[in-house]
């Protein structure tokens, strides 16, 4: 079994890892590792901060630790909300504030073509002992939802329906959102990568 530290206090997104990557990996985040502090996103790309995260975490821990940064980009919004998405609304908004706020500035965009074209973008970073080992991405493209839908997921999920389907993350069973999300497609590229390693390594 291949032990794994994400670089994250959101169980959230360490269950879907879980489920994602299966029992072949044992995935622990932060919430088992109260010495290592916060840890800010202070990057201008989703890669600079998912290796920031990483490298910061892994020299502070003796385990390989992954971490992510992912989000919605909404071409209309020139990209937003983008490596800001889960600070679209300010520090302490909710999720749904921050659902509210992109789907008032989309209904307020002048976009001339295909309005609600977007995708969410995941990049993985893999450290041990404070150096990178791997930079892994996935992405999937889709739509912007006209309302709410669905109440499993986290995030934006509720407002995002995959491109080949007219149901949003929110209501797609885990075990489909887990097949086809941007992290599936970064983490199934971790796995491959993670099974290379030799004993040691």
């Amino acid at each position: 079994m291949i032990e794994l530290v994400v670089a994250t206090r959101n169980r959230h997104k360490t269950c879907e890892i879980q489920q994602i990557l299966g029992p072949e990996f044992r995935v622990r985040d932060l919430r088992a590792h109260p010495e290592v502090s916060e840890i800010h996103e202070t990057g201008t790309s989703f890669e600079e901060n998912a290796k920031l995260k990483a490298l910061a975490a892994s020299s502070k821990l003796p385990a390989l630790v992954i971490a992510d940064d992912s989000g919605l980009e909404v071409d209309a919004l020139d990209g937003a909300p983008g490596i800001y998405s889960a600070r679209y609304a300010g520090a302490n908004a909710t999720e749904r504030d921050k659902i509210d706020k992109l789907l008032g500035e989309l209904a307020r965009a002048r976009a001339t073509h295909d309005p609600r074209r977007a995708r969410f973008r995941c990049v993985v970073a893999l450290a041990r002992n404070g150096n990178l080992l791997g930079i892994l991405e996935g992405i999937v493209d889709g739509r912007i939802a006209n309302e709410v839908r669905g109440d499993s997921g986290f995030g934006y999920d509720p407002i995002f329906i995959p491109e080949g389907f007219e149901q949003t993350f929110g209501e797609l069973p885990a075990e489909v959102k887990n097949t086809i999300s941007h992290r599936a497609k970064a983490i199934r590229a971790l796995a491959v990568k993670l099974r290379q390693f030799e004993p040691g390594d």
